[in-house]
């Protein structure tokens, strides 16, 4: 409820006698067990404020794992290979990058309706597959990186 993102700035603001309460260890094992509640009230929400929208944006962007002159010795998320960090492109910085990209759809309100994560050299086109049996009958906006001519 304080909009507090950072774990370390949550424990930093508690005060002294909160904070003796619960060791960190403690409290990040109850949050990863609280994930599937947490995710499912965040999905009634969306879906409570989302009720009659029919107008969505998706976009994109990095997830920048470690600059590109390092990505050879770099051992962030290559425990699986299926989570693999890949090197892409970023055309609206003009940069290229090692790590992810985030795709985000979010309603004309701003309420956020789905979220995915992609290797970087994933094209954009490709997350649109992946949400069409999510958002029908809707209008979906996006930039050039969704365009193809079996979607337009």
């Amino acid at each position: 409820y304080m909009s507090i993102d950072s774990e370390c700035q949550l424990f930093r603001i508690l005060p002294s006698n909160l904070s003796a309460k619960i060791e960190r260890s403690v409290y990040n094992r109850r949050k990863r067990k609280l994930f599937c509640f947490r995710e499912s009230l965040r999905k009634e929400l969306v879906f409570t404020l989302n009720q009659f929208e029919h107008c969505y944006i998706v976009d994109s962007m990095p997830l920048e794992v470690c600059k590109l002159s390092r990505s050879s010795r770099s051992k962030i998320c290559k425990e699986q290979n299926y989570s693999l960090p890949e090197k892409g492109y970023c055309a609206s910085q003009s940069s290229h990058y090692y790590g992810y990209k985030l795709h985000a759809v979010c309603s004309a309100q701003g309420v956020i309706e789905s979220m995915d994560i992609s290797p970087a050299s994933v094209h954009d086109i490709n997350y649109l597959k992946d949400i069409k049996h999510q958002l029908k009958d809707c209008l979906l906006l996006g930039d050039r990186g969704y365009l193809s001519a079996e979607y337009q």
